[in-house]
């Protein structure tokens, strides 16, 4: 028998928060694709049900339900029922957000509006599920940041485009990345893991990209060019896994060497 550590996550239960969008999408196949019985959880419940029929139909097990991060009334009564549903849960990956900012002259309102997702809802849905794994001493936590929680803005990138970078999207993602080094600390003796991945510029073709920024930003990587997005799903599936049960309050960087350059 092998005693190598395994990449799957066959049996294991596992709450996706954000899994919409183009990284959502592709880190749903990925965590699914890798065997676990994945819910992913969302306001809009709706916008989820073609994604799992796609998932189902690829005889992966995807169940949907809502939520809403922002009250912890409703993350507590997720929790209860993946409970008794599933009767565990192995790990979450947190992957909502919110950019209410378009640019650094938007109202304050728009802010406050970003911390309540990017912020407090944040540390709300990983207490709540973090003390759900504490109780059953396993578990893993996969918070899904940014290169840009690391570096600064670089004007240079958007020169003469009309695209801009948000001053909250900065602050939520360099916070996330040190609060994930807290909460590793914090649920450490429970044998909770806690990590980080910072994804570099993901390429969308659906959203026009200013032939420029394209030719620039891939410059400032090692590869030459920005990530597809199911390069990100494989980092997040080993970090649930058991192939990595001695890494937490790590942040790993999957930037093309962006920060490393």
């Amino acid at each position: 028998m092998s005693d190598a550590p395994s990449f799957s996550l066959s049996g294991k239960v596992i709450i996706q928060f954000g899994g919409t969008g183009l990284l959502g999408r592709a880190l749903v196949d990925a965590i699914a694709s890798a065997g676990a019985t994945l819910i992913v959880a969302s306001r809009n419940r709706l916008a989820l049900e073609s994604l799992a029929a796609t998932e189902q139909a690829q005889g992966h097990i995807v169940h949907i339900d809502e939520v809403d991060i922002g009250s912890e009334e409703s993350l507590q009564a997720l929790r209860d029922r993946v409970l008794r549903d599933h009767g565990q849960i192995d790990g979450i990956v947190f992957n909502a957000v919110s950019r209410p900012m378009s640019g650094y002259s938007g109202d304050l309102d728009q802010w406050r509006s970003s911390m309540d997702v990017n912020a407090t809802g944040f540390f709300a849905t990983v207490r709540t599920f973090g003390d759900a794994m504490a109780h059953r001493k396993s578990g893993s936590i996969v918070n899904i940041a940014s290169q840009m929680g690391t570096i600064g803005m670089n004007p240079w990138l958007y020169e003469g485009t009309s695209m801009s970078a948000s001053p909250d999207y900065f602050f939520h993602k360099g916070g996330m990345i040190n609060l994930t080094r807290y909460l590793a600390s914090h649920y450490g003796d429970k044998n909770v893991r806690v990590n980080v991945v910072s994804p570099g510029g993901i390429y969308n073709p659906d959203t026009p990209q200013a032939d420029a920024f394209l030719a620039r930003y891939g410059k400032m990587t090692m590869l030459g060019r920005m990530a597809d997005a199911p390069e990100i799903g494989g980092s997040v599936v080993f970090l649930l896994s058991d192939a990595s049960t001695y890494i937490t309050g790590a942040n790993l960087p999957i930037d093309g060497g962006y920060t490393a350059k």
